[in-house]
């Protein structure tokens, strides 16, 4: 089998979020295509590696059985298993390898009539001529389905070979092959009670659809072979076929109630092989319409914000306090600004400001030393002056500093004068 997981660059979801993107956007279709950016899984419990029953797959294929018989009145839940499986299918397998050699192409050279399917050795003309309508073969026979219904993974027949990514291309090209594939899936549609009536993948009910719908309730081991269906047809070109039917099965199971054992199985498995994230968007939709109860559909938007996405929200709310941060001070400088040269810059005005503040404090400080040593001199060269002369001394008392020092000065060449007298 293919290696699913030798990079060490893919990180493996671990819980059904991380797995399900369908209501992520609405900006349209997956970006998968080849791509690892979004979805993956591993191979170690799933749904099916071969959807059918492969041995490794066999816990989560009676998973699939098990939810499609939850009593009516229990609320169900969601599959991990079966979303990391379908995560990994929609995104082409992420760090997949082929180890098989590319020219091995033995499904192609089945679908070409030249090899017969192991262990059985029945060719594929032979089951589409022979086994269509025979449903106790189609119900009973466990081996066919994976040569019909090529994945890039491994079922529970070990002799069927795993698709390989160039005998996909290969597989596409050959006009005889794809023939064969539409007519082994019209098969199967008749097993199921359904046929195909036009290129775009339209189905309706058989007419024989009432006896097999009842035993496609009954036997639910079926649904297993469907998923395996609808992702072979997306691998060989047919991704188009896959909502129609998967549309068909959620109105039958959730609507006409003709197979309600299915529904749990139609809308955790059959939607999520869908690889265009607005189609499954649609058929949940539509199915979340008609669901009883409602409160118990659980396929809808998630109400608890991923990982990323909570993330996202706290670095929006931390910009957004930052932004609002740096608007108040752009406001506080722009009240300042209107006091200061437009053209300078902060730092600039700071530092003038701050000159500024310098000088005024150290005239302040010389005009306050002046001071004191020009009224000492005056009061001990000058007393017996000022004492005779009151009328000078009293208005440089009862003034302001300002005035009494300009009084004071008058009053020393006064007494100059005197003196030179």
């Amino acid at each position: 089998m293919g290696n699913l997981l030798t990079g060490d660059s893919f990180k493996e979801p671990t819980t059904v979020e991380e797995c399900d993107s369908t209501w992520d956007t609405d900006s349209g279709g997956e970006e998968e295509q080849g791509d690892d950016e979004e979805e993956a899984e591993s191979v170690d419990v799933k749904q099916s590696g071969g959807e059918e029953e492969s041995a490794a797959d066999g816990a989560d294929a009676g998973n699939q059985r098990d939810c499609s018989s939850i009593e009516p009145n229990v609320k169900p839940k969601r599959s991990f298993y079966a979303a990391r499986d379908l995560y990994k299918y929609r995104h082409q397998y992420p760090n997949f390898k082929d180890l098989r050699c590319q020219n091995d192409l033995c499904n192609l050279r089945f679908y070409m009539n030249k090899i017969p399917f192991k262990p059985d050795g029945v060719y594929i003309e032979e089951i589409l001529n022979k086994w269509t309508g025979d449903y106790d073969k189609l119900e009973h026979n466990h081996t066919y389905i994976q040569w019909l219904f090529p994945l890039r993974e491994q079922g529970l027949n070990f002799y069927a070979k795993e698709l390989t990514s160039c005998e996909i291309e290969e597989f596409k090209k050959s006009k005889e092959a794809i023939k064969r594939f539409v007519l082994a899936y019209k098969m199967m549609l008749d097993f199921f009670g359904l046929k195909l009536v036009d290129k775009k993948g339209k189905v309706l009910r058989a007419t024989n659809w009432q006896e097999r719908f009842q035993h496609l309730n009954e036997s639910q081991h079926n649904y297993l072979r469907i998923t395996r269906i609808l992702k072979s047809l997306g691998e060989l070109g047919y991704e188009n076929f896959k909502s129609p039917l998967v549309k068909t099965f959620l109105e039958e199971s959730i609507v006409e109630n003709t197979i309600p054992n299915m529904k749990q199985s139609a809308l955790e498995y059959f939607v999520y092989t869908i690889k265009d994230r607005s189609e499954r968007r649609k058929l949940l939709r539509f199915a979340s319409h008609h669901y009883q109860p409602p409160e118990h559909f659980i396929w809808g938007p998630s109400k608890q914000p991923k990982p990323d996405q909570s993330k996202t929200i706290k670095k929006i709310s931390l910009n957004r306090s930052l932004k609002k941060n740096t608007q108040k001070s752009e406001d506080n400088k722009m009240d300042h600004s209107m006091e200061r040269p437009q053209n300078l810059s902060s730092d600039v005005e700071e530092w003038q400001l701050e000159q500024v503040e310098e000088e005024n404090s150290q005239r302040a400080e010389g005009d306050d030393a002046g001071k004191e040593s020009e009224n000492d001199v005056y009061k001990s060269e000058h007393s017996q002056d000022v004492i005779l002369c009151p009328a000078i001394a009293s208005p440089i008392s009862s003034t302001t500093d300002e005035e009494g020092t300009k009084q004071s000065k008058e009053a020393n060449k006064v007494q100059e004068k005197r003196y030179k007298m």
